[in-house]
């Protein structure tokens, strides 16, 4: 119990943290969300434009503003989003049924191809395919996201078309006629895209890990009994570097969510991420702080799923956790 609300204390006390940062970056970021509303190039009156700001309580000081959107937050109302003038919580309901299946292709598939990568590598220590799986985790762990995305496009999608150039389905379809193919068909570049962030840091991990392991007193032992090197591995191998690899999984949790806006601002895909860039460049104040907050709780309980998975995986964390 004392361990439960230890965690309820932390994350009420990073959920404060966050608003508090968020409000301020936002309000003292150069642009004008009255500005961002109308246009550059309004033509209304000035009358027209003090409603609009007295609507939006733009015309109330920074910190009054905070402690009104804090007393709503606090009833269960985060506000209306100024860019697409809906209730916040349903702006990012319907963004994030899109990213959460895309957030999750991509961290299955970082997770099993860099754990995959990793065994392979450290079981080829110093050979040519080694090296070659060492080149391309380098190069896809100093890769920007919009950068992997855009050569995608060009390649995949503009050059071969194999793949459609964005969205989530196809233009000019209702939503009850798109097909569950079409809609995997739309997911896969920006999948890969995502997935390109954390494949390089879970497979060389991986490999440290296996290559630490290789070098331990019971599989000199193992080795002396005459166990083949994929026996090891095997049977003593990933055992041992599972508690590892979950750690640095669900630590991707938050590297992912950061690069899901330019994901889904390259590929035009409607989820929360494009939603962040949308409603930063109009100075949305309600649905970024939201979308902050959200976030902070997806990741926070993302990783609190890895807490409990390090006892299921490993029971002396377990058994250490229930003696405190």
């Amino acid at each position: 119990m004392k361990r439960f609300f230890g965690i309820i204390l932390r994350m009420i006390s990073l959920l404060a943290a966050i608003s508090i940062l968020s409000f301020w970056l936002v309000t003292n970021a150069p642009i004008d969300p009255l500005t961002a509303y109308i246009g550059t190039n309004s033509t209304i009156s000035g009358e027209a434009k003090e409603e609009i700001a007295e609507y939006w309580g733009l015309n109330d000081p920074p910190f009054e503003r905070f402690l009104t959107w804090a007393r709503n937050t606090l009833r269960g109302d985060l506000g209306d989003s100024i860019v697409y003038k809906q209730p916040v919580m349903t702006v990012i309901k319907e963004r994030f049924q899109y990213s959460l299946v895309l957030l999750l292709i991509a961290w299955v598939c970082s997770g099993i191809l860099g754990f995959c990568l990793g065994m392979v590598a450290a079981v080829f220590q110093g050979s040519l395919l080694d090296k070659i799986i060492k080149m391309i985790c380098l190069m896809f762990q100093s890769s920007p996201t919009f950068w992997v995305g855009l050569l995608m496009l060009s390649i995949f999608a503009v050059n071969l078309g194999w793949f459609p150039i964005g969205l989530a389905a196809p233009m000019g379809k209702l939503a009850s006629e798109v097909t569950v193919g079409e809609r995997i068909h739309h997911l896969i570049l920006p999948s890969i895209t995502l997935s390109i962030l954390g494949i390089g840091k879970i497979t060389l991990y991986t490999r440290q890990k296996l290559l630490e392991i290789f070098e331990s007193e019971f599989i000199l032992y193992a080795r002396a009994r005459g166990e083949s090197t994929w026996q090891m591995v095997r049977r003593h191998g990933i055992k041992n570097i599972a508690l590892p690899a979950v750690t640095v999984q669900f630590a991707s949790f938050s590297e992912l969510f950061g690069g899901i806006a330019l994901a889904e601002t390259v590929f035009s895909y409607p989820g929360i991420g494009s939603a962040v860039t949308a409603a930063g460049l109009g100075g949305d104040v309600p649905l970024l702080l939201g979308i902050a907050l959200f976030s902070a709780v997806f990741v926070f309980v993302g990783n609190l799923i890895g807490n409990i998975l390090y006892g299921v995986i490993d029971p002396r964390i377990r058994e250490g956790i229930s003696h405190e």
